[in-house]
Order: structure tokens, then sequence, then C-alpha cells
């Protein structure tokens, strides 16, 4: 499985988060994010999020005013079919390798883009983990950082391991 970097995108906390073309991505997270809730949000589990640029034109298909960013994401993919999305699977994106830790349960602060949002990326089908919900991966994947690296919009995100 292959795709690129579609956005990089950070933020003083909080949504939307904003584009930057390039960054480095540490143990944490991309340098120059912050969270607004710490006790929520980060951590080495979550040190970045990662959501299909797919699934943000799905949404917005839909009525949502969504655009990269907008829903928290640190990386916008392009060309990753986040229905193949699993924890434990491993990519490379630039210098770095992350692997993803868990699907992002959704939070009030989405509600700004209209309280059914929460409902449209998340059900409990994906809550128990079952990749079969057509809300799979909607609300993006939390992952932790393997290798620390630069990254860049348009690099190369390609799949290396399933760990599992």
């Amino acid at each position: 499985m292959t795709g690129s970097i579609y956005q990089i995108s950070v933020s003083r906390g909080g949504i939307p988060k904003l584009p930057i073309p390039h960054g480095f991505l540490g143990p944490l997270g991309i340098e120059g994010d912050a969270h607004a809730r710490h006790q929520i949000h980060g951590g080495p589990r979550q040190a970045v999020l990662l959501i299909a640029s797919e699934a943000i034109a799905d949404l917005v298909d839909r009525g949502y005013p969504l655009f990269p960013g907008a829903l928290g994401e640190n990386l916008t993919t392009r060309g990753i079919d986040r229905r193949q999305m699993r924890v434990g699977q491993r990519y490379r994106i630039g210098e770095a390798v992350v692997e993803l830790t868990k699907v992002r349960p959704p939070c009030n602060t989405l509600d700004v883009y209209g309280p059914s949002l929460k409902k449209e990326i998340y059900d409990p089908q994906v809550k128990a983990g079952d990749p079969s919900s057509p809300r799979w991966a909607l609300s993006g994947f939390f992952a932790s950082i393997v290798r620390s690296g630069n990254i860049r919009q348009n690099d190369i995100i390609a799949l290396v391991d399933q760990v599992v």
C-alpha cells in the first residue's frame, strides 16, 4: 500500500490545524504542533493523527464544511485506502517511520462542523475494531513514531511492516 502526504498540518492547540510545507517528526509528533487538551491528545502513542484526503472529500460530499487539517489531523494522506489501515501497520513517510496505534475516537470539539459529524465518522463497529464498518478510519488513525525524521508535502507513504 502506497500513497503520499497531501498536507502536513500543525496548530498551537485545537482545530483547525494549518498547513506547513515540511516538518520534523519526533517522538511526540511534529515539531511546533500543540494540543489543547493534553489529558486526551498527544503523547507517544498518539503522536500524530493521519486522515485520508479521500475521507475528507467523502464527508464534504455529504455536506460537511471540511478541508485538510479541519479534523485536527497532522498528516492528510492521498492514495492510502483507509479501509485497509490497521493497528500495527508501519509506514515509511519521508525519513520517518510511524506505527498505527488506534482509530481516533472523535471528541466534542468536532461539533463545530455539525453535531452529526461524530456519528458519520465513528460507530460501535469502529469502536469495537471492526474494519467492515463503512465508517472505518473516517475519523483517522493515531500513530506513534518508530523512527524520527524530516517529512515534506508530497513525500511517499509506504507500508513497510505489520506488527501484531
